[in-house]
């Protein structure tokens, strides 16, 4: 039996998932530092050589080692973030990376070949057939489903995959859950990825040839990343000069929120790198209440320290989904947090997000003609599906008994994978 290969080419997170000839699906792993990681950031860095023969040469890296190259030098280089959120651009022809063009088709297809190119126990010689996912509807303005599936099979085909197979991402990721159905169900699954939550409400009918048909969708620009920011919002930023005031000719004055906006998303604070910016955070530290504070901000830019702030962050969001309580810890010079974080404050800062989440749960329902009660299960992954308050969304709609999940990471790839038998 011939291998299959899932891949679920994410907005922020990319999966590969194997098919074996046993028939079991395992997702396959990556290399990153003295461990394995089961993902594989979805972001390509840039850069032109400096120095010796090839100078002047466009380099270029994907993943991890894309991060890792952005860091070293972000005014330097080029990221390439959320390239899947364009495919349904018409807009987006190409864009300049060091005055040389590209296509969405040239960088996705570059991403790919890095991305299975770092997977270990990818089979050799091509030999494997691949399922590749697509969303129920691409996302952006006006969207245009058939570009986006015309762009993504011809990125597929760049970068050296023919004859692939599309599958609906919710269909793959609901594919082992729905094999336990024991007769025709309206499922509701709810995808949440790294910067975006989908959530598509599919009818499922068993048996030798499954049947599966799209009723309804919805999905918001809402995920991981907000939930990350609202805890540096509320526990950082502070100890960084926020809600802080400074002088002018005897009037006290807000320091600038615009200060702390780039914390948004971890790769915009290297930009504040500019000099320019730089010297606005000095000058007003200068008369500033509390002037450590805002100097606590210019070491943090200047080291290039936002990631490793992130990671920490999202370290103890993820604690809270288990505890009442988790201990935020970052230290960075003489910049030390250990602060306790409870998890009812927290629930409380992403209010504004669950309020949206809980809009597009509502917006799918309309989408699919039906009302809470005719949705028979619900099936939740991706990391965001952890956080009790997310999952509550769905409880208080759907009941806790129709409310299940699994595979948070890898189960829209192993799926794929598994679709391909059939």
């Amino acid at each position: 039996m011939q291998d299959v290969i899932g891949i679920d080419f994410g907005t922020t997170n990319s999966v590969i998932a194997l098919r074996r000839p046993d028939g079991q699906a395992v997702g396959l792993r990556y290399a990153a530092g003295a461990g394995m990681v089961d993902t594989f950031r979805s972001v390509l860095c840039f850069w032109a050589e400096e120095s010796g023969a090839s100078r002047g040469r466009l380099q270029h890296a994907a993943g991890p080692d894309a991060i890792e190259a952005y860091l070293d030098d972000p005014l330097g280089s080029r990221l390439i973030m959320s390239m899947k959120s364009y495919l349904a651009s018409r807009s987006f022809v190409e864009t300049r990376v060091f005055n040389r063009p590209f296509s969405l088709e040239d960088l996705i297809s570059t991403f790919l070949r890095a991305l299975v190119a770092g997977a270990v126990g990818m089979p050799a010689g091509g030999a494997a057939r691949v399922v590749a996912g697509r969303p129920v509807r691409f996302v952006g303005e006006n969207p245009d489903d058939g570009l986006a599936e015309t762009r993504l099979r011809a990125a597929f085909a760049q970068a050296g995959f023919s004859g692939v197979t599309t599958a609906l991402e919710p269909e793959a990721a609901g594919h082992r859950f729905a094999a336990t159905l024991e007769g025709a169900a309206n499922v509701l699954v709810g995808d949440f990825g790294g910067g975006t939550s989908d959530f598509s409400i599919l009818r499922f009918e068993p048996g030798a040839r499954r049947r599966v048909t799209p009723l309804g969708h919805a999905g918001v620009g809402i995920a991981g990343d907000a939930f990350d920011y609202r805890i540096i919002d509320q526990v950082i930023s502070p100890r960084l000069g926020k809600g802080d005031t400074y002088s002018v000719m005897g009037t006290d004055l807000p320091v600038p929120p615009a200060f702390f906006t780039s914390f948004a998303r971890w790769h915009q604070l290297s930009l504040m790198r500019a000099p320019k910016t730089l010297r606005e955070i000095k000058e007003v530290a200068r008369i500033a209440a509390h002037p450590e504070r805002l100097h606590h901000l210019v070491r943090l830019v200047e080291d290039e320290a936002g990631y490793a702030l992130y990671q920490a962050v999202s370290a103890t969001k993820a604690a809270l989904s288990g505890a009442e309580e988790a201990v935020l810890r970052f230290s960075h010079r003489d910049l030390e947090v250990e602060a306790p974080v409870r998890r009812v404050d927290f629930e409380a800062w992403i209010a504004p997000e669950l309020a949206r989440l809980a809009a597009t749960i509502d917006r799918a329902l309309a989408d699919a003609k039906l009302a809470p009660g005719q949705v028979d299960r619900v099936f939740l992954t991706g990391g965001t599906s952890l956080v009790p308050a997310v999952r509550q969304l769905f409880e208080s709609r759907f009941g806790a008994e129709r409310v299940t999940g699994g595979g948070e990471f890898v189960s829209v790839a192993e799926g794929l994978a598994l679709l391909g038998e059939e």
